[in-house]
């Protein structure tokens, strides 16, 4: 992917060239700008017709994941598009070939035609404990970039099998595929007297890549100052 980060390095703007008929995938509504590039929605499943849109409707249903997908396709070859995502933070580029990824919601922006998602069933317990991702996580396949997203900056963390991982679970962005993985409550009745949620541990080799701020703990820090609707 021929793309250069732009803005400040709290709220770049992911801007990639494109040539005559080269196509990437991108987060439905994250288009900031563009020259010589159409766009064009499509179902967020690789089946067509009526499986195609049950499929679609089943993963949104199932994961909080969009129904749609856009497909951005460079009409000359000095096409250009820029993406950016909804949150202030950082994007990095994630390599998917000899090493596949997992991510959590929220954290795709983009990728290249060759590289392609799918969304695998967690276990229950995983599935009832989590906050994102619901009963699927995304799973990359293919080979190429893919634009990922992270609120607040974004750090690498490395597990190994002799030292597993304990993440806040709304702080994880993707890992590596062949990580295990399980969720557990940090401590007490999920929390109450330490604060902490739930979390992720990681076990294996690999890395995980991790944002330094929480949009759930954002969102409650801010909602004591927010108008109470009961009083209009």
């Amino acid at each position: 992917m021929n793309y250069k980060i732009i803005g400040d390095s709290d709220n770049p703007i992911a801007e990639v060239k494109l040539s005559q008929g080269e196509m990437i995938r991108m987060d439905r509504g994250c288009m900031v700008y563009m020259q010589d590039v159409s766009l064009e929605g499509k179902m967020n499943s690789k089946k067509s017709g009526l499986g195609g849109v049950l499929g679609a409707i089943g993963r949104s249903m199932t994961s909080g994941e969009s129904m749609f997908i856009t497909e951005a396709t460079g009409t000359s070859n000095e096409a250009v598009i820029a993406v950016a995502p909804a949150c202030p933070g950082k994007i990095v580029r994630l390599e998917v070939g000899s090493t596949q990824y997992r991510l959590n919601n929220g954290a795709f922006l983009a990728c290249e035609s060759n590289v392609f998602y799918n969304m695998q069933r967690q276990d229950l317990g995983k599935a009832l404990l989590a906050n994102t991702g619901g009963l699927f996580v995304m799973e990359t396949e293919g080979q190429g970039d893919l634009l990922a997203t992270a609120f607040g900056d974004l750090v690498e963390l490395e597990v190994t099998p002799n030292k597993p991982l304990t993440i806040d679970n709304e702080h994880v962005v993707a890992w590596d595929r062949n990580l295990d993985y399980h969720m557990e409550i940090a401590s007490g009745t999920f929390g109450f007297k330490t604060g902490e949620g739930i979390v992720n541990k990681f076990h294996g080799s690999g890395k995980v890549l991790i944002q330094t701020r929480n949009l759930h703990s954002l969102a409650d820090g801010i909602s004591t100052y927010l108008p109470d609707k009961s009083s209009y």
